[in-house]
């Protein structure tokens, strides 16, 4: 009854630009703290983003100034706006609920080529 289904990944060269959706089906969930997540391979997975009531954001050091979260409460959608994308961003994101984890989603790939 509850998912969360992340798209508008995919392959940008260096410095490129994509903006990753995050949609929330499901009256139980809420989209008021929602974080982005990443996962690289062979590495742990790390909250890059995060946004809580009142609309208060919080970002990584690696992306601080370079990535923006944002959302839309009519649409019960959470957005990922990366800016001068680079490889080490290279990565399958996620989204998740920061208040109680929901079951993690197929996340989408992000690929940043040199």
């Amino acid at each position: 009854q509850v998912q969360l289904v992340e798209s508008g990944g995919g392959l940008v060269q260096a410095g490129g630009s994509l903006r990753l959706s995050c949609a929330a089906s499901g009256s139980i969930v809420s989209i008021n703290a929602m974080g982005w997540y990443r996962q690289a391979p062979g590495k742990q997975r790390e909250l890059v983003a995060g946004i809580i009531s009142g609309g208060t954001t919080n970002y990584a050091d690696s992306v601080k100034g370079r990535f923006t979260i944002s959302r839309d409460n009519a649409k019960n959608t959470v957005y990922l706006q990366m800016n001068s994308l680079k490889p080490e961003d290279t990565a399958v994101y996620y989204c998740n609920s920061l208040v109680f984890t929901l079951s993690w989603g197929q996340g989408t790939q992000v690929t940043v080529s040199s």
